[in-house]
């Protein structure tokens, strides 16, 4: 399929599936449509691009991609958690939906954002895309236009909800997802938020171009956490955005493992004063795997925290790009932002590209950054290996250990057995 019968094939498609929607969603996708059809794809020239290598993707082909039967996998951040609702998806569709009847009688909302905005889509209008600008960047736009469903959570004012929701999203080989996620707390609400992506063992390409928006209303509570685990074949691209109000608080866990190319753009807005944010980042690559991610904390408001984290572990020839900024808007004194990049080397092909950097537009505020990567130093291996243990053991103690200053923060022990888990599988022998 040309490129230009793939435009047409992608215009046909939100016209038949959004042919009944309200208005103000037709002229939404039909305006990003319109954005689609009149930009160029991210080239080397765009600064948050200039490290990705973008010649081997193809999007026309997974407009009419071929697919495998479904195998739902085992979950495995919500092994021994209390849960409140859950959401299954294929290939970005809603295939099981289950929210417990007590919170649905509170005015909780959960479940698939197309069936939500098919009942009523009122409560959404004010929240859905108000976070990701559609004119970022190509991906952004095609998000926009193509997504049919996704998740949406909404808690009432002032609700705490200790059980959480899960959400498990597959992709399968030869798939495509564009599932959008909105989540929106209101003042004084409480949520818990695990996400998790899988892929089937295929070996054909997939693609994930998806969007994530959280807003968080004065005083509330989210911790939200995403594990990435596609196939070695999928594109993973991803717009993600939180707003938060004033003394609201967000503790947000992101884990990228699998994928053969990933692009996400993170970005944080503290819109009001005393709204803090934690974001805490784990990264495993192996292969040739590559994984960018460009971060923003952005500092709109006086009296706000920011404390970012991201630390990776690289073998083989794989690759990460970590670009993170502490951007300080006018006014917004007594800011406190912090971010942190630490990349662990494990083969001498591996590359860790890690750019910090501040945009400080206001006095009396304190901003650090910093950034370290290495190898994995012989004396710990030696000092292991003398106590018993054979150098695969070893290596896998100290690469744990690299990660540990993240699980601390994690207050889920699910979340930090399934991560702990999932990386000590795939420590192969450190040379």
């Amino acid at each position: 399929m040309s490129h230009a019968d793939a435009v047409v094939e992608l215009t046909r498609r939100v016209s038949q599936t959004w042919g009944n929607a309200p208005q103000w969603l037709a002229e939404l996708k039909r305006d990003a449509m319109l954005r689609f059809e009149g930009m160029d794809w991210p080239s080397r020239s765009d600064e948050d691009w200039m490290r990705s290598d973008l010649r081997a993707f193809r999007w026309e082909k997974f407009l009419q991609a071929g697919v495998s039967e479904a195998c739902i996998p085992t979950w495995r951040l919500r092994s021994g958690v209390p849960l409140a609702g859950t959401q299954t998806l294929v290939d970005g569709q809603t295939v099981e939906e289950v929210l417990d009847p007590s919170w649905l009688s509170k005015g909780v909302h959960f479940g698939s954002l197309r069936r939500l905005l098919d009942e009523d889509s009122s409560p959404w209008r004010t929240y859905l895309h108000s976070l990701i600008d559609g004119h970022a960047d190509r991906f952004a736009a095609l998000h926009a236009a193509s997504w049919t469903d996704g998740t949406a959570l909404l808690v009432p004012r002032g609700l705490a909800i200790e059980p959480v929701f899960h959400i498990g999203s597959l992709l399968r080989s030869g798939g495509r997802d564009d599932s959008h996620t909105l989540i929106v707390l209101e003042p004084g609400a409480e949520a818990t938020v695990l996400t998790e992506s899988s892929g089937d063992e295929g070996d054909s390409e997939a693609l994930h171009c998806g969007g994530v928006e959280l807003v968080l209303g004065a005083g509330a509570v989210l911790r939200f956490v995403q594990l990435q685990d596609w196939n070695s074949a999928s594109w993973h691209f991803a717009h993600q955005r939180a707003k938060l109000h004033r003394d609201a608080s967000l503790q947000w866990t992101t884990a990228g493992l699998g994928s053969r190319f990933s692009q996400v753009a993170q970005q944080v807005l503290l819109a009001e004063p005393g709204a803090n944010s934690q974001v805490n980042g784990v990264l495993f690559t192996q292969g040739r795997q590559q994984m960018t991610f460009n971060t923003l904390q952005q500092h709109a408001a006086p009296h706000c925290k920011s404390d970012f984290l991201y630390k990776a572990a690289l073998q083989d020839r794989s690759r990460t790009v970590w670009r993170g900024m502490i951007q300080v808007d006018p006014g917004a004194i007594k800011t406190d932002g912090y971010q942190r990049n630490d990349n662990l080397l494990l083969s001498d092909q591996s590359r860790a590209d890690s750019i910090p950097g501040l945009q400080i537009k206001a006095d009396d505020v304190r901003c650090t950054h910093g950034s370290t990567s290495g190898n994995v130093d012989e004396s710990l291996i030696f000092y292991a290996q003398s106590r018993g243990f054979t150098r695969i053991e070893a290596v896998r103690m100290i690469v744990s250990g690299f990660f540990q200053q993240i699980f601390d923060r994690i207050t889920i022990p699910s979340v930090r057995e399934a991560l702990g888990a999932a990386i000590a599988t795939r420590v192969r022998n450190y040379e």
